[in-house]
């Protein structure tokens, strides 16, 4: 299946993506230490945005699959960028945090998070790319 999604130049190192199947619109703004305003998400904020709802989705996938309530699991990424040699992503350290009680049984934890690991933006990331996944499970 493909997706076409269509981006144009603002100005001001701003661009405006329009998903084609949806029509849904976002904007992104280069980060102010790469001369933008910060006023959205930068490209590679969103690249941070897409591993954190494509693990969601997956687990999610997995967890109706098998009648496990995931509402409210929640996913933080902290990107970190990289200099050397060029300007990259280098980091993204990944918390998921499952509320208390949603899963306590340790063979579906291990299902849910072998399934989260194999998330197709996950698997998408250069090697060089550090991308830890740890899970919080509230007590």
């Amino acid at each position: 299946m493909s997706v076409n999604i269509q981006a144009v130049y603002l100005g001001v190192l701003r661009a405006q993506a329009t998903h084609g199947p949806s029509g849904s619109v976002l904007s992104t703004d280069a980060p102010v230490d790469n001369g933008g305003s910060g006023a959205d998400f930068s490209p590679t904020d969103l690249v941070a945005t897409a591993l954190g709802t494509c693990l969601l989705t997956i687990m999610g996938l997995v967890s109706e699959r098998h009648k496990v309530d995931l509402t409210d699991t929640t996913v933080s990424v902290t990107k970190e960028m990289a200099a050397d040699p060029v300007r990259r992503i280098g980091r993204l350290a990944t918390v998921v945090t499952v509320p208390a009680g949603r899963v306590d049984d340790l063979k579906m934890r291990e299902r849910i998070e072998a399934a989260a690991r194999q998330c197709p933006v996950h698997q998408s990331l250069h090697p060089e790319i550090d991308a830890p996944i740890d899970f919080v499970y509230a007590s």
